[in-house]
């Protein structure tokens, strides 16, 4: 075998390398020696050429050099992937169990960077974002089969970071059986996925955990109603401890204790399945796509919540803005009746004015890059400001960004400026990240891209 070429990196470069970052840009090298095919391995060294690792070089990316191993490494054949493969297996087993569902291969943070794998049941969906990864795709595909014993493998590199690669988008069958449709498990509910027209690989696995933490959201919102429980004689002569409203009668409805949700965003309707699953007396389930929304009702049917979801086809923004209206008109309408001023009945009102006790935001990423984040931040304002303002008083704000360029703490202030202009004091109850599914690299921020946050929403003046 020829022998491979090498980089030389930049003596007052930053040591994000030794660090733990996979990436080599191109202004950290100094220089490279021996020739290289675009896509093939080279060494990478330090000014006084210690070996710091083995990775395949792209002269046209930014990223010129994405690193696969800390040691020599002569290529990236089915035998290394396989190897990789059964590393990633393992931590998914280990945190998740047997044949779930789940992010299988999370590029960098699994030490295989360009390539990601999703598994739904027994089918794989594959994202293959870097030349290196373009070029070793037989022997990654292969590994696959070996490691995963798929029924089928799907690719969706339907993505423009491709084209920074210098790659056109691609779709399709690799492998096998793959039907355009699979039901997964997720936190004991079914969901249908679209692996050919769905988001990214077809589905959002890094909430998982963020979705089961909303359970202890949406139960106990009985006792504003005046529900409580009290000791009855049933007819069959036992006593039990029934729902009794304030009239004294008993209440049949079986989520009475539940909450009003309302998910913006909601895309197959995930949040919504998972608050129906924990109790919700009714959820708004939102989301601009038709196509979206016709996933999410049969999700809903799949799991028999489709009596307590209403589905609502609008711009989160403007639905948002419109509820705001409609209650501050209802609110001033009020106030003038009590100042026993007349007021013109005829004048319908514009808006609906509703309310929720928890309110779900978990839009799409508003800032792909770093200048898109001034306007970012004042899309996050204005969507948590609205939202606060339409959640009862004691309410729940659960609210993400899967925007990597707006850090945590600037997300944390913009929400924190959005409660001050909507006259609230917020309690943070918990704050997340991505699931285990997700793993993240230590010094690697592209990696920490999510932000979960759920905040308990009181008014200034009932304090």
């Amino acid at each position: 075998m020829a022998e491979q070429a090498s980089v030389w990196l930049n003596k007052g470069r930053r040591p994000r390398l030794e660090e733990g970052h996979p990436w080599i840009y191109a202004n950290e090298i100094a220089k490279k020696e021996g020739d290289a095919e675009p896509g093939q391995l080279v060494q990478v060294r330090d000014h006084r050429g210690l070996l710091l690792g083995t990775g395949y070089w792209n002269p046209a990316s930014q990223i010129t050099v994405r690193l696969v191993s800390f040691g020599t490494l002569d290529s990236m054949d089915a035998e290394f992937f396989r190897s990789r493969f059964a590393l990633a297996g393992e931590h998914r087993r280990r945190f998740l169990g047997e044949g779930a569902s789940c992010r299988l291969v999370y590029g960098e943070a699994d030490f295989l960077p360009g390539l990601i794998v999703d598994r739904f049941d027994h089918v794989l969906v594959v994202q293959v974002l870097s030349l290196g990864m373009e070029k070793a795709r037989e022997a990654w595909l292969s590994a696959l089969i070996d490691v995963f014993a798929p029924r089928g493998i799907y690719e969706r590199s339907d993505v423009g970071v491709r084209t920074l690669e210098g790659l056109e988008e691609r779709t399709g069958v690799l492998y096998g059986d793959c039907p355009r449709h699979l039901v997964i498990e997720e936190n004991g509910l079914k969901i249908q996925v679209d692996i050919e027209a769905g988001q990214k690989t077809g589905y959002f696995f890094d909430q998982r955990e963020n979705r089961a933490a909303i359970e202890p959201l949406v139960r106990g919102w009985g006792s504003r109603s005046g529900i409580t429980l009290q000791e009855r004689s049933m007819e069959d002569g036992k006593s039990q401890m029934v729902p009794v409203n304030a009239k004294g009668n008993i209440v049949t409805f079986p989520y009475w204790d539940g909450a009003t949700v309302l998910e913006c965003f909601a895309h197959t309707g995930s949040f919504t399945l998972h608050a129906c699953k924990y109790g919700a007396k009714k959820v708004t389930c939102l989301d601009i796509s038709e196509h979206a929304l016709e996933t999410a009702k049969h999700n809903a049917e799949l799991n028999g919540f489709t009596d307590r979801v209403e589905f609502v086809a609008a711009d989160a923004f403007d639905y948002l803005r419109q509820q705001v209206h409609g209650r501050d008109e209802r609110q001033t309408r009020g106030q003038v009746k009590e100042a026993a001023v007349k007021v013109d009945t005829s004048k319908p009102l514009t808006a609906e004015g509703r309310t929720w006790d928890v309110i779900i935001l978990d839009p799409p990423a508003f800032a792909k890059t770093k200048r898109a984040v001034a306007g970012a931040c004042r899309g996050y304002k204005d969507i948590n400001l609205q939202a606060m303002k339409l959640l009862n008083e004691g309410g729940y704000l659960v609210t993400a960004s899967c925007s990597y360029h707006v850090r945590p703490e600037l997300f944390l202030e913009t929400i924190q400026e959005a409660a001050r202009d909507a006259g609230k004091i917020i309690r943070r109850v918990d704050w997340r990240g991505a699931g285990k599914d997700h793993p993240q690299l230590a010094g690697v921020e592209e990696g920490h891209y999510l932000k979960f946050g759920i905040f308990e929403v009181r008014s200034r003046r009932e304090l």
